[in-house]
């Protein structure tokens, strides 16, 4: 790998908190509080919350920070923006990876302490886990990558043409999906749609989020070859 884009990860690290100690910091707390929950509350049968992915909804701001607090200082070393953008989703990669390897994890210790001894799952979900450990940390990475490319996407539409145009686009991708949900209903469509999502279960739908990685990604990197410190 390039040096300098390994600079660029490098400089994603500088702030641990970021990338490393909040998402973990939302892990454990998260565990904990669900297991102290479903412990108060009586019941014999298994509570599967899947609060362990509660950091995934926290990429979203990953993907927004690593681009408006960093990218100025890339620009201020002298890194061009290809080896910002790639630095930047190396980093984001080995986060990911990082937190689907602690999902597994997490999984198998449910698996063999019954839940944590009160029957409380929060990893080993029966529908991720069901063609093994490996898809769910397949399901669990695209997942994490899924959140920050989006969050990353449109940072760099805030930086490009500002607040404005984000809201714009925002809002009419809000009118593109309410139209989708309206067409599916006027068909009568739901029965298909629900079995479609039920036949390729979690990890084919997981894998079909890959395409909208790389379009948004692609568009990110397009944007971000235009924008201005």
């Amino acid at each position: 790998m390039n040096s300098r884009i390994l600079n660029v990860v490098r400089l994603q690290f500088v702030n641990k908190q970021t990338f490393l100690w909040v998402p973990l910091i939302i892990l454990a707390g998260t565990v904990l509080l669900n297991v102290m929950i479903v412990a108060l509350v009586p019941g014999d049968g298994p509570t599967y919350s899947g609060g362990a992915q509660a950091p995934l909804w926290y990429f979203l701001y990953v993907g927004i920070s690593s681009l408006t607090l960093t990218f100025p200082f890339s620009q201020a070393m002298s890194l061009t923006r290809r080896e910002f953008y790639l630095g930047t989703v190396v980093a984001a990669a080995l986060t990911g990876g990082m937190l689907a390897t602690l999902f597994v994890l997490l999984g198998l210790v449910e698996r063999a302490t019954d839940g944590y001894g009160v029957n409380a799952y929060l990893s080993y979900l029966p529908a991720v886990w069901a063609p093994g450990w490996w898809a769910a940390w397949i399901v669990m990475f695209i997942t994490t990558m899924f959140f920050f490319v989006i969050g990353f996407w449109g940072a760099t539409i805030f930086k490009r043409w500002g607040a404005t145009v984000l809201t714009i686009v925002l809002f009419s991708l809000g009118l593109v999906a309410i139209g989708g949900l309206y067409v599916v209903g006027r068909l009568s469509a739901w029965d298909t749609v629900f079995q479609w999502f039920a036949t390729a279960g979690s990890l084919g739908v997981a894998l079909w989020a890959i395409p909208v990685i790389l379009l948004l990604g692609g568009g990110s990197y397009l944007t971000l070859r235009r924008a201005t410190v």
